[in-house]
Protein backbone atom coordinates (compact mmCIF):
# COMPACT_ATOMS: atom_id res chain seq x y z
CA UNK A 1 0.00 0.00 0.00
CA UNK A 2 1.16 2.98 -0.92
CA UNK A 3 1.60 6.22 1.76
CA UNK A 4 0.74 9.38 0.78
CA UNK A 5 0.99 12.77 2.65
CA UNK A 6 -0.62 15.88 1.40
CA UNK A 7 -1.84 19.65 2.74
CA UNK A 8 -4.96 19.04 1.02
CA UNK A 9 -7.28 16.32 0.03
CA UNK A 10 -10.38 16.46 -2.33
CA UNK A 11 -12.88 13.87 -2.72
CA UNK A 12 -15.15 14.41 -5.84
CA UNK A 13 -14.30 16.58 -8.83
CA UNK A 14 -17.27 18.68 -8.92
CA UNK A 15 -17.26 22.85 -8.70
CA UNK A 16 -16.46 23.20 -4.93
CA UNK A 17 -14.00 20.71 -4.54
CA UNK A 18 -11.86 20.92 -7.98
CA UNK A 19 -12.25 24.93 -7.32
CA UNK A 20 -10.73 24.45 -3.94
CA UNK A 21 -7.62 22.44 -5.21
CA UNK A 22 -6.53 24.47 -7.88
CA UNK A 23 -6.85 27.62 -6.03
CA UNK A 24 -4.59 26.28 -2.99
CA UNK A 25 -2.33 24.26 -5.04
CA UNK A 26 -1.61 27.37 -6.33
CA UNK A 27 -1.08 29.02 -3.38
CA UNK A 28 1.44 26.50 -2.79
CA UNK A 29 -0.14 23.40 -0.96
CA UNK A 30 0.51 19.86 -1.89
CA UNK A 31 -3.01 18.78 -3.35
CA UNK A 32 -4.68 15.55 -4.15
CA UNK A 33 -8.09 14.82 -5.73
CA UNK A 34 -10.10 11.51 -6.21
CA UNK A 35 -12.52 10.98 -8.30
CA UNK A 36 -14.09 7.77 -8.26
CA UNK A 37 -14.91 7.30 -12.21
CA UNK A 38 -12.59 9.26 -14.64
CA UNK A 39 -16.32 10.22 -17.13
CA UNK A 40 -17.24 12.26 -14.06
CA UNK A 41 -13.66 14.40 -14.56
CA UNK A 42 -15.27 18.00 -13.90
CA UNK A 43 -17.99 16.80 -12.19
CA UNK A 44 -22.01 16.35 -12.40
CA UNK A 45 -22.64 20.00 -14.40
CA UNK A 46 -20.20 19.32 -16.36
CA UNK A 47 -20.98 15.37 -17.55
CA UNK A 48 -24.64 14.53 -16.75
CA UNK A 49 -26.38 17.28 -15.28
CA UNK A 50 -26.25 21.30 -16.24
CA UNK A 51 -24.44 21.24 -19.02
CA UNK A 52 -24.65 18.56 -20.97
CA UNK A 53 -28.94 18.51 -20.53
CA UNK A 54 -28.30 22.56 -21.71
CA UNK A 55 -27.05 21.11 -25.22
CA UNK A 56 -29.68 18.80 -25.79
CA UNK A 57 -32.44 21.07 -24.88
CA UNK A 58 -31.17 23.31 -26.96
CA UNK A 59 -31.11 20.79 -30.26
CA UNK A 60 -34.38 20.07 -29.12
CA UNK A 61 -35.15 23.85 -29.53
CA UNK A 62 -34.07 23.55 -32.98
CA UNK A 63 -36.25 20.64 -33.66
CA UNK A 64 -32.93 18.05 -34.12
CA UNK A 65 -33.27 14.07 -34.51
CA UNK A 66 -32.39 12.82 -31.02
CA UNK A 67 -29.25 10.56 -32.32
CA UNK A 68 -26.99 13.33 -33.52
CA UNK A 69 -28.20 15.81 -31.01
CA UNK A 70 -26.99 13.02 -28.36
CA UNK A 71 -23.17 12.26 -30.24
CA UNK A 72 -22.44 16.12 -30.60
CA UNK A 73 -23.42 16.31 -26.86
CA UNK A 74 -21.07 13.22 -26.30
CA UNK A 75 -18.27 14.99 -28.29
CA UNK A 76 -18.94 18.10 -27.15
CA UNK A 77 -18.63 16.49 -23.27
CA UNK A 78 -15.62 15.02 -24.07
CA UNK A 79 -13.55 17.99 -24.47
CA UNK A 80 -15.28 19.72 -21.83
CA UNK A 81 -14.52 16.98 -19.88
CA UNK A 82 -10.41 16.83 -21.16
CA UNK A 83 -10.00 20.75 -20.40
CA UNK A 84 -11.19 20.06 -16.80
CA UNK A 85 -8.22 17.49 -16.34
CA UNK A 86 -5.88 19.71 -17.82
CA UNK A 87 -7.28 23.05 -15.98
CA UNK A 88 -7.03 21.06 -12.58
CA UNK A 89 -3.07 19.21 -13.24
CA UNK A 90 -2.04 22.23 -14.98
CA UNK A 91 -1.96 24.02 -12.01
CA UNK A 92 -0.26 21.11 -9.78
CA UNK A 93 -3.27 18.79 -8.08
CA UNK A 94 -2.54 15.26 -8.33
CA UNK A 95 -5.31 13.39 -9.64
CA UNK A 96 -6.00 9.72 -8.14
CA UNK A 97 -8.58 7.68 -9.79
CA UNK A 98 -10.93 5.08 -7.61
CA UNK A 99 -12.96 4.82 -4.64
CA UNK A 100 -12.64 6.96 -1.60
CA UNK A 101 -13.21 5.62 1.85
CA UNK A 102 -11.72 6.89 5.23
CA UNK A 103 -9.66 4.94 7.27
CA UNK A 104 -9.47 7.20 10.09
CA UNK A 105 -10.36 10.65 10.37
CA UNK A 106 -7.20 11.94 8.42
CA UNK A 107 -6.34 9.43 6.38
CA UNK A 108 -8.45 8.02 2.99
CA UNK A 109 -7.85 4.48 1.16
CA UNK A 110 -8.24 5.22 -3.04
CA UNK A 111 -9.29 2.07 -4.11
CA UNK A 112 -6.88 -0.74 -2.93
CA UNK A 113 -3.25 0.55 -3.74
CA UNK A 114 -3.11 4.01 -1.97
CA UNK A 115 -3.63 5.62 1.15
CA UNK A 116 -3.54 9.44 1.73
CA UNK A 117 -3.20 11.40 4.94
CA UNK A 118 -4.22 15.21 4.96
CA UNK A 119 -4.64 17.64 8.09
CA UNK A 120 -7.47 19.42 5.44
CA UNK A 121 -10.19 17.04 4.18
CA UNK A 122 -12.83 18.39 1.14
CA UNK A 123 -16.02 15.75 0.72
CA UNK A 124 -17.56 17.14 -2.49
CA UNK A 125 -19.07 13.68 -3.79
CA UNK A 126 -21.98 14.71 -5.16
CA UNK A 127 -25.60 13.18 -5.41
CA UNK A 128 -26.55 10.32 -7.18
CA UNK A 129 -30.40 9.42 -8.70
CA UNK A 130 -30.71 5.77 -6.68
CA UNK A 131 -32.88 4.87 -9.57
CA UNK A 132 -32.48 1.14 -10.21
CA UNK A 133 -31.73 1.65 -13.97
CA UNK A 134 -32.93 -1.26 -16.32
CA UNK A 135 -35.24 -2.13 -20.06
CA UNK A 136 -37.55 0.92 -19.93
CA UNK A 137 -36.49 2.55 -16.60
CA UNK A 138 -34.44 5.35 -16.75
CA UNK A 139 -32.67 8.06 -14.60
CA UNK A 140 -31.88 11.69 -16.05
CA UNK A 141 -28.17 10.40 -16.64
CA UNK A 142 -28.68 6.96 -18.53
CA UNK A 143 -31.94 8.93 -20.99
CA UNK A 144 -29.47 11.25 -21.85
CA UNK A 145 -27.70 7.76 -23.84
CA UNK A 146 -31.13 7.06 -25.90
CA UNK A 147 -29.99 5.07 -29.02
CA UNK A 148 -33.23 7.27 -30.54
CA UNK A 149 -36.37 9.27 -29.90
CA UNK A 150 -39.09 7.53 -27.71
CA UNK A 151 -42.19 7.87 -29.29
CA UNK A 152 -43.77 7.97 -26.03
CA UNK A 153 -42.05 9.11 -22.28
CA UNK A 154 -43.65 9.08 -19.39
CA UNK A 155 -41.89 11.02 -17.17
CA UNK A 156 -42.28 10.07 -12.85
CA UNK A 157 -41.74 13.53 -11.14
CA UNK A 158 -43.04 17.02 -11.73
CA UNK A 159 -39.67 18.77 -10.32
CA UNK A 160 -37.25 20.83 -12.42
CA UNK A 161 -35.69 18.17 -13.74
CA UNK A 162 -39.19 16.20 -14.72
CA UNK A 163 -40.39 19.03 -16.59
CA UNK A 164 -36.83 20.29 -18.68
CA UNK A 165 -36.43 16.20 -19.78
CA UNK A 166 -40.51 16.60 -20.46
CA UNK A 167 -39.78 19.71 -22.95
CA UNK A 168 -36.56 18.54 -24.21
CA UNK A 169 -38.49 14.89 -25.47
CA UNK A 170 -41.27 16.73 -26.67
CA UNK A 171 -39.68 19.01 -28.47
CA UNK A 172 -36.95 15.92 -30.15
CA UNK A 173 -40.66 14.59 -30.93
CA UNK A 174 -41.70 12.48 -28.21
CA UNK A 175 -45.65 12.09 -26.84
CA UNK A 176 -44.92 12.82 -23.16
CA UNK A 177 -46.94 11.77 -19.82
CA UNK A 178 -45.61 13.55 -16.91
CA UNK A 179 -47.11 11.71 -13.57
CA UNK A 180 -46.47 15.10 -11.23
CA UNK A 181 -47.85 13.12 -7.93
CA UNK A 182 -50.72 14.32 -5.92
CA UNK A 183 -51.36 17.61 -4.45
CA UNK A 184 -50.22 21.47 -6.62
CA UNK A 185 -48.42 21.73 -9.49
CA UNK A 186 -45.17 23.46 -9.09
CA UNK A 187 -46.27 24.01 -5.35
CA UNK A 188 -43.92 26.69 -4.49
CA UNK A 189 -45.40 29.24 -7.06
CA UNK A 190 -48.26 31.57 -7.05
CA UNK A 191 -51.36 29.44 -8.13
CA UNK A 192 -52.40 31.33 -11.00
CA UNK A 193 -48.63 31.88 -12.43
CA UNK A 194 -48.33 27.74 -11.73
CA UNK A 195 -51.68 27.07 -13.95
CA UNK A 196 -50.70 29.39 -16.57
CA UNK A 197 -47.30 27.47 -16.57
CA UNK A 198 -49.19 24.01 -16.85
CA UNK A 199 -51.38 24.99 -19.31
CA UNK A 200 -48.72 26.30 -21.28
CA UNK A 201 -46.83 22.94 -21.51
CA UNK A 202 -50.38 21.23 -22.23
CA UNK A 203 -50.60 23.16 -24.97
CA UNK A 204 -47.50 22.25 -26.07
CA UNK A 205 -48.30 18.42 -25.98
CA UNK A 206 -47.57 17.62 -22.78
CA UNK A 207 -49.70 15.38 -20.54
CA UNK A 208 -49.70 16.32 -16.83
CA UNK A 209 -51.85 13.67 -14.45
CA UNK A 210 -52.02 14.50 -11.06
CA UNK A 211 -51.54 10.83 -10.02
CA UNK A 212 -48.91 9.37 -7.71
CA UNK A 213 -46.79 6.56 -9.14
CA UNK A 214 -43.82 4.62 -8.07
CA UNK A 215 -40.89 3.08 -10.57
CA UNK A 216 -42.24 -0.38 -10.33
CA UNK A 217 -45.94 0.54 -10.93
CA UNK A 218 -45.29 2.30 -14.00
CA UNK A 219 -43.34 -0.27 -15.42
CA UNK A 220 -46.28 -2.89 -14.67
CA UNK A 221 -48.83 -0.39 -15.41
CA UNK A 222 -47.92 1.73 -17.97
CA UNK A 223 -47.33 1.29 -21.75
CA UNK A 224 -44.83 4.19 -22.51
CA UNK A 225 -41.75 2.88 -24.64
CA UNK A 226 -39.63 4.87 -22.18
CA UNK A 227 -39.74 5.66 -18.21
CA UNK A 228 -37.94 8.75 -16.42
CA UNK A 229 -37.41 8.41 -12.81
CA UNK A 230 -37.21 12.21 -11.58
CA UNK A 231 -38.22 12.27 -8.40
CA UNK A 232 -34.61 13.61 -6.93
CA UNK A 233 -31.52 12.59 -6.28
CA UNK A 234 -29.79 11.84 -2.94
CA UNK A 235 -26.33 12.62 -1.01
CA UNK A 236 -23.57 10.53 -2.50
CA UNK A 237 -22.15 9.30 1.00
CA UNK A 238 -21.84 5.30 0.57
CA UNK A 239 -19.03 3.70 0.60
CA UNK A 240 -17.16 6.90 2.28
CA UNK A 241 -16.88 4.86 5.51
CA UNK A 242 -17.73 8.13 7.51
CA UNK A 243 -18.07 6.51 10.72
CA UNK A 244 -14.34 5.71 10.57
CA UNK A 245 -13.65 9.21 10.15
CA UNK A 246 -16.45 10.18 12.68
CA UNK A 247 -18.53 12.56 10.58
CA UNK A 248 -21.87 12.74 11.16
CA UNK A 249 -24.58 12.58 8.30
CA UNK A 250 -28.17 11.19 7.76
CA UNK A 251 -29.86 10.05 4.78
CA UNK A 252 -30.26 13.90 4.04
CA UNK A 253 -26.43 14.37 4.06
CA UNK A 254 -23.37 15.05 5.64
CA UNK A 255 -24.04 17.79 8.85
CA UNK A 256 -22.42 20.76 8.30
CA UNK A 257 -22.11 24.22 10.04
CA UNK A 258 -22.53 27.28 8.29
CA UNK A 259 -18.82 27.71 7.43
CA UNK A 260 -19.15 23.77 5.74
CA UNK A 261 -17.60 21.98 8.65
CA UNK A 262 -18.11 18.85 9.48
CA UNK A 263 -18.39 17.44 13.31
CA UNK A 264 -15.06 16.46 12.55
CA UNK A 265 -11.96 19.28 12.86
CA UNK A 266 -10.19 19.64 10.04
CA UNK A 267 -13.17 17.80 7.66
CA UNK A 268 -15.04 20.21 5.52
CA UNK A 269 -18.26 18.87 3.31
CA UNK A 270 -19.70 20.95 0.40
CA UNK A 271 -22.22 20.88 -2.73
CA UNK A 272 -25.00 18.63 -3.06
CA UNK A 273 -23.80 15.77 -0.54
CA UNK A 274 -24.39 18.26 2.13
CA UNK A 275 -28.13 18.17 1.21
CA UNK A 276 -27.94 21.82 0.34
CA UNK A 277 -30.15 23.19 -2.26
CA UNK A 278 -28.28 20.83 -5.28
CA UNK A 279 -27.48 23.94 -7.80
CA UNK A 280 -23.84 24.09 -9.31
CA UNK A 281 -23.60 27.97 -8.03
CA UNK A 282 -24.20 26.72 -4.40
CA UNK A 283 -21.35 24.51 -4.46
CA UNK A 284 -19.47 27.13 -5.96
CA UNK A 285 -19.78 29.43 -2.93
CA UNK A 286 -19.24 26.55 -0.60
CA UNK A 287 -15.82 26.83 -1.93
CA UNK A 288 -15.59 30.26 -0.90
CA UNK A 289 -16.87 29.47 2.11
CA UNK A 290 -14.48 26.95 2.91
CA UNK A 291 -11.12 29.21 1.52
CA UNK A 292 -12.70 31.91 3.84
CA UNK A 293 -12.85 29.47 7.11
CA UNK A 294 -9.67 27.60 6.62
CA UNK A 295 -7.53 30.07 4.73
CA UNK A 296 -8.89 33.04 5.79
CA UNK A 297 -10.95 35.77 8.17
CA UNK A 298 -13.72 33.52 8.13
CA UNK A 299 -16.30 35.99 6.93
CA UNK A 300 -18.08 34.23 4.38
CA UNK A 301 -20.84 32.08 5.37
CA UNK A 302 -23.78 29.76 4.09
CA UNK A 303 -26.69 31.93 6.30
CA UNK A 304 -28.86 34.27 4.69
CA UNK A 305 -27.12 33.52 1.14
CA UNK A 306 -29.82 33.93 -1.37
CA UNK A 307 -30.23 31.46 -4.83
CA UNK A 308 -31.61 31.83 -7.89
CA UNK A 309 -32.93 29.10 -9.24
CA UNK A 310 -34.16 28.12 -13.27
CA UNK A 311 -36.32 25.63 -14.08
CA UNK A 312 -35.25 25.07 -17.97
CA UNK A 313 -38.76 24.54 -19.80
CA UNK A 314 -39.65 26.52 -22.75
CA UNK A 315 -39.41 29.49 -22.28
CA UNK A 316 -37.54 28.92 -19.00
CA UNK A 317 -38.96 29.44 -15.88
CA UNK A 318 -36.97 31.25 -12.98
CA UNK A 319 -37.79 32.51 -8.87
CA UNK A 320 -35.69 34.35 -6.19
CA UNK A 321 -36.81 34.99 -2.86
CA UNK A 322 -40.72 35.10 -1.72
CA UNK A 323 -43.67 33.93 -3.15
CA UNK A 324 -46.82 36.91 -2.37
CA UNK A 325 -48.29 34.45 0.23
CA UNK A 326 -44.55 33.89 1.74
CA UNK A 327 -43.81 37.70 1.55
CA UNK A 328 -47.77 38.63 2.89
CA UNK A 329 -47.49 36.81 6.24
CA UNK A 330 -44.30 39.29 7.27
CA UNK A 331 -44.64 42.54 5.12
CA UNK A 332 -47.06 45.02 3.80
CA UNK A 333 -46.60 44.26 -0.04
CA UNK A 334 -47.35 45.64 -3.68
CA UNK A 335 -47.35 43.14 -6.37
CA UNK A 336 -46.08 44.18 -9.84
CA UNK A 337 -47.08 41.25 -12.64
CA UNK A 338 -48.05 41.64 -16.05
CA UNK A 339 -48.15 39.17 -18.95
CA UNK A 340 -44.83 39.41 -21.25
CA UNK A 341 -46.94 39.80 -24.49
CA UNK A 342 -48.76 43.10 -22.11
CA UNK A 343 -45.23 44.06 -22.13
CA UNK A 344 -45.39 47.15 -24.84
CA UNK A 345 -41.71 48.01 -24.17
CA UNK A 346 -40.05 44.85 -23.99
CA UNK A 347 -40.21 43.66 -28.10
CA UNK A 348 -37.41 41.04 -27.66
CA UNK A 349 -40.04 37.82 -26.79
CA UNK A 350 -42.07 38.55 -29.56
CA UNK A 351 -39.02 39.47 -31.76
CA UNK A 352 -38.02 35.72 -31.10
CA UNK A 353 -41.21 34.03 -31.35
CA UNK A 354 -41.67 33.53 -27.53
CA UNK A 355 -43.71 36.06 -26.12
CA UNK A 356 -45.31 33.54 -23.34
CA UNK A 357 -44.66 34.28 -19.97
CA UNK A 358 -45.48 36.21 -16.57
CA UNK A 359 -43.37 38.69 -14.92
CA UNK A 360 -43.99 38.88 -11.06
CA UNK A 361 -42.24 41.04 -8.68
CA UNK A 362 -42.92 41.41 -4.69
CA UNK A 363 -41.94 44.34 -3.24
CA UNK A 364 -41.96 46.29 0.42
CA UNK A 365 -44.19 49.19 0.19
CA UNK A 366 -42.43 50.01 3.22
CA UNK A 367 -38.44 50.31 1.54
CA UNK A 368 -38.81 49.52 -1.70
CA UNK A 369 -37.01 46.82 -1.71
CA UNK A 370 -37.69 43.38 -3.93
CA UNK A 371 -38.45 40.68 -1.28
CA UNK A 372 -39.02 38.04 -4.79
CA UNK A 373 -39.69 37.70 -8.10
CA UNK A 374 -40.72 35.38 -10.66
CA UNK A 375 -39.98 35.51 -14.13
CA UNK A 376 -41.24 33.07 -16.53
CA UNK A 377 -39.77 34.74 -19.88
CA UNK A 378 -37.29 34.47 -22.72
CA UNK A 379 -33.53 34.95 -20.80
CA UNK A 380 -35.34 34.58 -17.35
CA UNK A 381 -32.37 32.68 -16.54
CA UNK A 382 -30.27 35.70 -17.08
CA UNK A 383 -32.52 38.45 -15.64
CA UNK A 384 -33.08 36.64 -12.35
CA UNK A 385 -28.97 37.34 -11.75
CA UNK A 386 -29.73 40.48 -11.83
CA UNK A 387 -33.08 40.66 -9.52
CA UNK A 388 -30.40 38.62 -7.02
CA UNK A 389 -27.83 41.05 -6.96
CA UNK A 390 -30.14 43.88 -6.80
CA UNK A 391 -31.94 42.56 -3.73
CA UNK A 392 -28.71 41.42 -2.10
CA UNK A 393 -27.18 45.02 -2.46
CA UNK A 394 -30.44 46.53 -1.11
CA UNK A 395 -30.90 48.23 -4.13
CA UNK A 396 -34.55 49.44 -4.24
CA UNK A 397 -36.78 48.12 -7.01
CA UNK A 398 -37.23 52.24 -8.26
CA UNK A 399 -33.96 51.86 -8.74
CA UNK A 400 -33.76 48.61 -11.09
CA UNK A 401 -36.77 50.30 -12.96
CA UNK A 402 -34.71 53.41 -13.95
CA UNK A 403 -31.96 51.33 -15.23
CA UNK A 404 -30.65 52.10 -19.05
CA UNK A 405 -31.09 48.97 -20.54
CA UNK A 406 -29.78 48.20 -24.32
CA UNK A 407 -32.90 47.52 -27.17
CA UNK A 408 -34.26 45.42 -27.98
CA UNK A 409 -33.67 43.06 -25.26
CA UNK A 410 -36.17 41.39 -22.08
CA UNK A 411 -33.92 43.24 -19.26
CA UNK A 412 -36.61 46.55 -20.56
CA UNK A 413 -39.28 44.43 -18.30
CA UNK A 414 -37.42 46.01 -15.19
CA UNK A 415 -38.38 49.26 -17.27
CA UNK A 416 -41.53 48.30 -18.00
CA UNK A 417 -42.71 47.37 -14.13
CA UNK A 418 -40.25 48.61 -11.88
CA UNK A 419 -39.80 52.45 -13.08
Amino acid sequence: MEELTVDVLVLGFGKAGKTVAMKRAAAGDKVALVEEDPAMYGGTCINIGCVPTKFLLNQSHKRREFKPARDDRNSFIARLRAANQKMVEGKGVLLLDGPARFVDSSTVQVGEQVQVRASTIIINTGASSGVEVGGRLHDSTSIQQLEHTPATLAVIGGGPIGLEFATMFSGFGSRVTIYKGEGDFLPALDRNIAQAVREHLEAQGIAIVDRRISAEQANEQLGDEVILVATGRRPAVAGLNLEAAGVDYTEKGIKVDQHCRTSVEGIYAVGDVTGAPQFTYASYDDHRIVLSHRWGDGSRTRTGRLLPATTFINPPLSTVGLTTQEAARDYEIEVRESAIADLAIVPRPKIMGQPEGIAQFVIDRTTNQILGATLWCIDSQELINTVALAMTQKIPAEALGEGIYTHPSTSELFNALLA
